[in-house]
């Protein structure tokens, strides 16, 4: 089975799926979106119209969305790290996370980075506070929710993680996530030392530029 992923190394959503992918050591071409690779660009629009990475392929099988991407790969291509549970109540807790992670952390830190770029009618320091103060609630409620486990859903390493990973990531570097969360702080530092993600990360270094508040000098 021949698998190809379209995305960028620095997006989040595809790191989210690079992640799963890395955790399984499932075989895949990746086809990076940008102006030097046209042929992927053209393939991906006419795939995809409404142009959000990643995409999926599989054969002439279109799939998108990276939680639905990380669902799909664990029905066709099942490995080692199962990352959504096979119990049906803990598999909720692992989708509500990710939805968590989507909705209030990804969502939020990117308030900040459009503002930055011109692309929402608010000026970018007016993004920034926003974003500054939904992170700080999602950081809050997420120090309670952490206290004690080693992943997001407890002692394994789920889809949950997978979007835990890059989100958190990019969010400190919106809001650092303070020093009266260390339990936040502490599964943030254990995802980047996770050989997946330390991968997906190292491969995006060259990137960092992209990024429009200004990539702080660590990670």
């Amino acid at each position: 089975m021949s698998l190809a992923l379209y995305g960028h190394p620095f997006s989040s959503y595809t790191q989210k799926v690079l992640v799963a992918l890395y955790e399984n050591g499932t075989p895949f071409e990746f086809r990076r979106i940008g102006p030097d690779t046209p042929q992927h660009v053209d393939e991906w629009t006419r795939r995809w119209p409404l142009r959000k990475f990643p995409l999926l392929l599989d054969g002439e099988r279109d799939v998108v969305e990276s939680s639905i991407i990380i669902e799909y790969l664990q029905l066709t291509q099942p490995g080692p790290v199962r990352l959504l549970p096979e119990d049906s109540m803990t598999a909720l807790d692992v989708r509500f996370l990710d939805r968590f992670f989507d909705l209030h952390v990804a969502e939020a830190m990117q308030i900040a980075v459009d503002s930055a770029l011109g692309r929402l009618p608010v000026k970018p320091e007016d993004g920034l506070a926003i974003a500054s103060e939904r992170l700080e609630r999602a950081y809050s409620w997420l120090e309670t929710q952490l206290d004690g486990r080693t992943w997001a859903a407890g002692t394994d390493f789920t889809m949950a993680d997978c979007a835990a990973a890059p989100f958190l990531f990019y969010a400190d570097w919106v809001h650092r996530i303070p020093d009266a969360h260390p339990a936040l702080r502490a599964y943030r530092a254990r995802s980047l030392a996770r050989p997946s993600f330390a991968r997906a990360v190292e491969e995006a270094r060259p990137f960092r530029s992209y990024f429009p508040l200004g990539a702080p000098d660590r990670d």
